[in-house]
């Protein structure tokens, strides 16, 4: 008598990992980071903690970011970067200045706090300020490019302007004013910085 058994084929049981991610839950855990951002910092901000503000579990964090620091550049820069884009309103002083004003807002606000406390934390933490470099620095560097490439041709600015040299012109005070606090972040200075600058890049 045969002792052996016939194994039924087993139906594959399929996984969760190829189930779309919920961008409800994406919204959630953004939410949560970025208030947490605000209220305790980058420093001491985690991602259990995120997790627990959401409401969902730790894995589920991890499986969409892989450090506390690539969620925190993610949760900043979806609150701010729709605010701060470019316009295009014919003018390369006019899309600056519109620029930059709502920039100076977004500062005095807040986010101004988070992202100063980002640059901060940065100065310790190479890949903080990587992730800041790659998502917020460089992506802002090319839309100031842009924005003198089309003045440029227009004839509005010189074709030999250096942009690199220009752009830490214009944007570098802010951040001095951001970080130091020596003087206020006001409209009127935006106005008078670019003023100085473009004028010295017209034709």
């Amino acid at each position: 008598m045969s002792t052996s058994k016939t194994k039924k084929a087993k139906t594959p049981v399929k996984s969760g990992r190829g189930r779309p991610r919920s961008p409800e839950t994406r919204e959630k855990i953004l939410k949560a980071a970025y208030e947490m951002l605000n209220e305790v910092g980058f420093m001491d901000l985690t991602m259990e903690g995120v997790a627990a503000r959401a409401g969902v579990g730790k894995p589920t964090v991890y499986r969409r970011w892989k450090s506390k620091t690539a969620l925190a550049m993610d949760a900043f820069l979806e609150s701010v970067t729709p605010e701060i884009a470019f316009p295009d309103t014919g003018a390369v002083k006019e899309d600056f200045r519109e620029q930059m004003q709502k920039l100076v807002q977004v500062m005095n606000s807040r986010r101004g706090e988070v992202l100063a406390n980002v640059i901060g934390c940065g100065q310790s933490n190479s890949e903080l300020i990587a992730e800041f470099s790659d998502n917020w620095l460089i992506p802002r560097r090319e839309d100031a490019k842009r924005i003198f490439q089309r003045g440029v041709e227009r004839g509005e600015l010189r074709k030999d302007i250096d942009v690199e040299v220009a752009i830490d012109a214009l944007y570098s005070p802010l951040f001095y004013r951001l970080l130091l606090k020596h003087q206020p972040l006001t409209h009127e200075f935006v106005d008078e910085l670019i003023d100085v600058v473009i004028r010295g890049l017209e034709n």
